[in-house]
């Protein structure tokens, strides 16, 4: 067998949320590549239906949008329904949505803490939950988080105790349903990015500044990465190349936890 076969998607049904742009647009498009149906979940459906028809032009009409609030329990388990009806299964779900939240400790406001928990975190979980479920009973799947190097790291010099403690909370996940689920053929796994160039954050990074000096002072690369950066590592998660990986966080950092 040709080595690269094992990367190969042809048929399988993925699902990406926060799939409009940005790193889970980048993982999608890897996908779709390979040869995989998208299902890209977005809370903004306009956006996401405007990706999901240019992607679907340049790759045979295999994606398709879905506008969902991934907080609200109904709405996740409605949609997971939704998605079985028409694909008939779920081979693959890479659990991208977040947010970011800067904010001192001391003064924080709880209602913004725990929306960052429960995008972050929360969701995260809902939805492994309802397709890791559909994933068990036909005996296989892959599942990726977007964790980030925030959840192995304390970030400085911006005050963010919220969305590290998600996504720490991400990576125990990670590793407590890789574990569960192991020997019944679903393996879950971590993708734990440093910063990255997106739409939102590029103007950041070209504008510059102390903080954004103090960033790259510390990440061995001395640069930022790209959204595409990712796509490897995404197939390779997603794909039967990595059929023996589970329960493992990858760092996508620069270098910036090896120091």
């Amino acid at each position: 067998m040709n080595i690269f076969d094992q990367f190969r998607l042809d048929d399988r049904v993925a699902v990406v949320t926060g799939g409009a742009q940005g790193l889970g647009l980048a993982m999608g498009e890897a996908l779709l590549s390979a040869g995989a149906h998208l299902a890209i979940v977005d809370i903004d459906g306009d956006k996401a239906a405007a990706t999901a028809e240019r992607l679907s032009s340049e790759y045979g009409g295999r994606a398709r949008a879905y506008r969902v609030d991934l907080t609200d329990e109904a709405a996740v388990v409605a949609l997971t329904e939704r998605l079985i009806g028409q694909y008939g299964r779920i081979d693959i779900l890479f659990n991208n949505a977040g947010i970011a939240h800067h904010a001192p400790s001391e003064s924080d406001d709880y209602d913004d803490w725990k929306r960052v928990i429960d995008i972050d975190l929360n969701a995260v979980y809902l939805l492994s939950r309802e397709i890791g479920r559909h994933m068990l009973a036909e005996g296989g799947g892959s599942i990726v988080n977007t964790s980030s190097m925030s959840g192995l790291i304390a970030n400085v010099p911006q005050p963010q105790s919220a969305y590290n403690a998600a996504k720490s909370g991400v990576n125990m996940l990670t590793k407590s349903l890789a574990a569960e689920w192991g020997d019944r053929g679903v393996r879950v796994n971590a993708i734990a990015p440093g910063y990255m160039k997106t739409e939102i954050t590029r103007a950041f990074f070209e504008q510059g500044g102390p903080m954004i000096d103090r960033w790259l002072s510390m990440t061995p690369m001395g640069r930022a990465g790209e959204p595409r950066e990712l796509g490897g590592l995404a197939l390779y998660l997603a794909s039967d190349a990595s059929s023996f990986v589970t329960g493992a966080v990858f760092s996508v950092d620069g270098g910036y936890t090896a120091i």
